[in-house]
């Protein structure tokens, strides 16, 4: 099983309208897209996920696999903590407290 890091990263904000104003009027990001509970920006390099949330968190990498059942089973056999899962993709705590984003290619 092979995690590879792809172009993506979230953030989790208590105020997607506040983000919107600063990361398209300050920053000059171009919004994507737009739902009620998450920003997409192109950014450039990468792009910039910001999903509403209870509370900030830090940035969320993420990474592709190519059979993210694979990727569930591995992960919890490593003791990392599923976090948030979406049947498709999934957010992992790793043993160290960091989180990521797990999408299948």
């Amino acid at each position: 099983m092979r995690f590879k890091s792809n172009n993506c990263i979230a953030l989790h904000l208590t105020s997607l309208a506040k983000a919107e104003r600063f990361y398209s009027d300050i920053l000059g990001f171009k919004l994507k897209s737009k739902t009620r509970t998450c920003l997409e920006y192109d950014t450039g390099h990468f792009r910039l996920f910001l999903n509403r949330s209870t509370k900030a968190q830090p940035p969320t990498p993420s990474f592709g696999v190519k059979s993210i059942a694979r990727a569930r089973k591995l992960l919890k056999g490593a003791r990392c903590q599923i976090v948030v899962d979406r049947g498709s993709s999934f957010y992992f705590r790793d043993p160290f407290g960091n989180i990521f984003d797990v999408v299948e290619d």
